[in-house]
């Protein structure tokens, strides 16, 4: 869990990016969180967790007698999480500065859950490895993440197809999996969880925030691509305003890219 193996830019810029996607995600992941059955008294590890949205969520499911453990590698981002858990008055998260690789020392925890992270590191299975390491027995493990090439825009719009091909390139190139989505099932098997369960979360339509997630995308990557060589830095800009005006066009039907949901049980 590398800033350096990052492709979308973090910081204020990311946590803008962050709270759209927590709106628009918000009622699939609620429905993970019912599904994985988070109930009052748990302790729940957050990996990778951004500006802690779904922190909060977790915090606020498990009550007073839980706790909720937020990491991510962002300094900025886990600062405005911890201001906004104040101002909240939640007093059962604690966010840190720290990798998961070097998460041992924090479990056992009845549930660990990861959104958005896998896709951005070069190994995987290794990470999750270490959270099915932190999770007690009968402990759960989620993850949510993207298969980036199956989100979609009607009717075709080349900037579209332009900016689905940079993003995929600039992850792979940074040793990434842009489509790991479909693969979650039998890597979580593979690390001895039982019980697999999986769904598919996309949302998409004519207007609305959902619409906005490939050009606030786009727009965060652009300097990436550009230092990649993928693309100049008018050219990033020009497919960035493209996509923005596709989202503003009730015309066109935009998707986010396709989420695949699994959970596991630690026996």
């Amino acid at each position: 869990m590398t800033n350096q193996s990052y492709v979308i830019a973090t910081g204020q810029a990311g946590r803008d990016r962050l709270r759209v996607l927590t709106r628009v995600f918000a009622k699939t992941t609620a429905r993970l969180l019912d599904e994985i059955g988070v109930a009052e008294g748990m302790s729940c590890l957050d990996v990778g967790c951004g500006g802690g949205d779904v922190s909060v969520e977790l915090a606020r499911r498990v009550g007073p007698g839980g706790r909720v453990v937020g990491l991510d590698l962002d300094v900025v981002s886990l600062e405005i999480a911890r201001n906004e858990a104040a101002e909240r008055k939640l007093t059962n998260i604690t966010y840190r500065v720290q990798d998961v690789f070097q998460s041992g020392d924090l479990g056992p925890f009845d549930i660990v859950y990861a959104r958005f992270l896998l896709s951005h590191l070069p190994e995987p299975m290794a990470a999750l490895a270490r959270m099915v390491g932190t999770l007690g027995p009968g402990g759960t493990l989620a993850v949510e993440d993207v298969e980036f090439s199956a989100h979609f825009c009607y009717p075709d719009c080349p900037a579209f197809r332009e900016y689905v091909r940079l993003y995929s390139e600039a992850a792979r190139a940074r040793g990434d999996d842009p489509d790991i989505g479909p693969r979650l099932p039998s890597m979580l098997r593979d690390t001895g969880l039982a019980d697999i369960g999986t769904d598919v979360a996309q949302p998409a339509g004519t207007r609305g925030e959902a619409k906005l997630i490939s050009a606030i995308t786009m727009e965060d990557i652009s300097q990436a691509v550009v230092s990649s060589g993928l693309a100049s830095q008018e050219e990033a800009a020009s497919i960035t305003e493209r996509l923005y005006a596709e989202a503003r066009d009730e015309r066109t039907v935009l998707s986010t890219p396709r989420v695949v949901q699994t959970w596991g049980r630690k026996p």
